[in-house]
């Protein structure tokens, strides 16, 4: 047994888009434990729901994160729909999943872009990044906005999406495919980034079972974990989970890539057969007493969402398993055994949302 030393990593390093911390024991330059630290964007977001009313509080968690801010209103208000029993229009239900599955192209398109970064591909981080404000442009055509959109309102949508706004969102899809199935070729074909890919990080089936580990995570490692598998809307578009089998890095990267494409996929299937009528059901009355739980797969894994009404327009809880919290022990237990200087790579392939997981 070699000499082991500690060393720390982050939380502010080049290669962490977001701050958390690592002790790395090493022995020579190999990882033979990792130990994480975080807690340090902790901003009490959850205790705001004894001052916020129900409505108020779909701003306060569509803030949880940025990146992921329409799939935290989305999971939000759904949770609130049910403790009240609202019926969402079929109409909303249609505009919610075409914009959920936007944010999702747009935040794999941002994590490709820091893969190429951390990889030194910085002229690659640039262009993902180009083909990524295509879809922030579409936010601010329909919304007004480019990140925090408060599109998502209980009982459905704050306003409708015209025929020519359809049109529109379509056509950027193909432009966007077109253009990430070019860039995606990169990654795919260059035998630098497969070298640095393939083989680190292994999560077995096993792993990512014993730890639960969601998202591209564990459907890198075949792991059939896809919330979107248990919404009807879903399935009647023709959703079906990408999967891997490698459980390696270069597998978590090409999961995302080709969720893309499907995301793509979706988004014009329900643009060509979103019905007509309401987008916004009407909702009156406080929160009745019970409680409430609904599923959202994040464009990083399942977001689980818990309310607790008390009869008033106040809830008594509103709380968040964001998909990160969930993924850490995985993230820990792929760091064990790879080299120092894939460290860095091989946390982004995780893509960690620090600001998710401390509210």
């Amino acid at each position: 047994m070699g000499k082991r030393t500690i060393v720390p990593f982050g939380p502010q390093h080049p290669a962490l888009p977001e701050p958390i911390h690592l002790d790395l024991e090493l022995e020579d330059e190999k990882v033979i434990r990792a130990i994480p630290s975080i807690g340090y964007v902790h901003r009490g977001l959850e205790k705001l729901v004894e001052k916020r009313d129900y409505e108020q509080m779909t701003y306060v968690m569509e803030r949880v994160c940025g990146i992921c801010s329409f799939g935290h209103s989305y999971g939000y208000t759904s949770a609130v729909e049910g403790l009240m029993g609202v019926d969402v229009p079929e109409r909303a239900n249609y505009l919610r999943i075409m914009f959920h599955e936007l944010s999702r192209v747009h935040s794999h398109l941002l994590w490709l872009g820091l893969l190429a970064d951390g990889l030194g591909f910085d002229s690659l981080f640039m262009h993902c990044w180009r083909i990524r404000e295509k879809v922030l442009d579409v936010f601010e055509a329909i919304t007004g906005a480019r990140v925090i959109m408060s599109f998502c309102k209980v009982g459905g949508v704050r306003k409708d999406v015209s025929p020519d706004m359809l049109r529109m969102v379509r056509n950027v899809c193909d432009d966007v495919e077109e253009e990430v199935r070019k860039t995606s070729g990169v990654f795919m074909k260059d035998s630098s980034i497969r070298n640095r890919l393939c083989g680190t990080g292994i999560l077995t089936r096993e792993d990512v079972l014993d730890l639960n580990a969601v998202g591209p995570v564990a459907r890198g490692s075949g792991v059939e974990n896809d919330a979107r598998t248990a919404e009807p809307m879903y399935r009647n578009l023709g959703f079906e989970a990408v999967l891997r089998d490698e459980g390696d890095c270069w597998a978590r990267c090409i999961v995302r890539v080709d969720e893309i494409f499907q995301s793509l996929d979706l988004i014009r299937t329900a643009i060509d057969t979103i019905p007509s009528g309401e987008f916004c059901a009407v909702v009156k009355g406080p929160v009745p007493e019970g409680d409430y739980t609904f599923r959202v797969e994040q464009p990083r894994g399942e977001g689980f969402y818990y309310v607790q009404g008390n009869g008033t327009k106040n809830l008594s809880r509103a709380r968040v398993r964001t998909p990160t919290n969930i993924n850490i022990p995985a993230m820990v237990k792929a760091l064990q055994g790879c080299d120092l200087q894939d460290v860095s790579m091989l946390v982004i392939t995780i893509d960690p949302c620090i600001s998710c997981t401390e509210r």
